[in-house]
């Protein structure tokens, strides 16, 4: 598998990933022999059938998969002193993946006319979409209308701005909003749960725009209508709604959360509603995901 690295937006420095589930992925998604014929038979049955990852995320909810915590926040050098609750006190691993954590460590930039980065994750970000093209896949790039199943919303969105957060299993897997805002209903797209993984992307870049998601539109004062958009990925079928639809929101406020797994959120802008952050636009110029915290400045209006 080759390296996945990414620029740590506090230090600037590029950082090695360290992927979950490694083996999996480089035999799922791999161009070996063994892989190339994995992904034609057994690959799309396993994506097409939500209920192995919803047998996987039974086991993730169980009271023996607590033991697993522990030794998983070692490996991966998670810092637990950001956690609102201790270790200890997870029942499950599930649990453990979708904690809280402490409000004082993801302290969201107040500034009125500043839009916030939505979750922790590793960000791409485009000030127009279709230059995303060739980001995974030379010469390749999703279907706008493909993602949102709507030719009139792909063409408010097309030339607009676009940001893609990669959630790894060990990032924070609640999400929130990224500006004060009163979010609708959420719209519900069925597919499957292909690994959103950049070794996945590679194989297959409309996985985005395949997989289940969730579609929520949010009403702004300063960034016209956002649209927040959910991906489910491997072991992720649940997508768990925690908000109101109607209902005022402040920036940084929760929006939902992520069972087990690696996920992926997308925000879409209208034309000319956000300048994104320079160096969220260079690390993207440099085809290299930037590392960010919930909370941290995304654009200005």
């Amino acid at each position: 598998m080759s390296e996945i690295r990414y620029r740590d937006r506090k230090t600037k420095q590029l950082e090695k990933e360290k992927v979950y589930g490694q083996f999996f992925i480089e035999l799922l998604y791999g161009n070996g022999p063994l892989s190339r014929c994995i992904s034609l038979l057994i690959l799309p049955l396993l994506a097409h059938l939500p209920v192995l990852s919803k047998l996987y995320g039974m086991m993730q909810k169980s009271t023996r998969s607590r033991r697993k915590v522990l030794p998983f926040i070692e490996k991966f050098h998670i810092d637990a002193s950001e956690f609102l609750d201790p270790p200890e006190s997870f029942r499950s691993f599930n649990d453990f993946f979708i904690r809280h954590l402490k409000p004082e460590v993801r302290p969201v930039d107040l500034g009125k006319d500043i839009a916030v980065l939505p979750a922790d994750a590793r960000y791409l970000c485009f000030p127009d979409g279709t230059q995303s093209q060739g980001i995974w896949v030379k010469g390749k790039e999703f279907s706008l209308e493909d993602l949102l199943q709507s030719r009139d919303l792909a063409q408010k969105y097309a030339g607009g701005a676009m940001a893609i957060a990669r959630l790894c299993p060990v990032d924070y897997h609640r999400f929130h909003f990224p500006c004060d805002c009163i979010p609708k209903e959420a719209q519900l797209i069925n597919g499957p749960l292909y690994s959103v993984n950049p070794m996945a992307l590679k194989w297959n870049i409309e996985i985005l725009s395949e997989n289940k998601r969730m579609i929520t539109p949010l009403e702004t004062e300063e960034f016209g209508t956002i649209l927040y958009i959910e991906v489910g990925a491997t072991h992720v079928g649940s997508i768990v709604q925690t908000y109101t639809p109607g209902k005022r929101y402040a920036k940084g406020e929760e929006k939902g959360y992520f069972s087990f797994g690696g996920s992926c959120l997308i925000l879409l802008f209208e034309p000319k509603k956000i300048v994104f952050d320079a160096d969220l636009i260079q690390t993207s110029i440099e085809k290299i995901e930037a590392r960010g915290l919930l909370g941290q400045s995304m654009g200005r209006s």
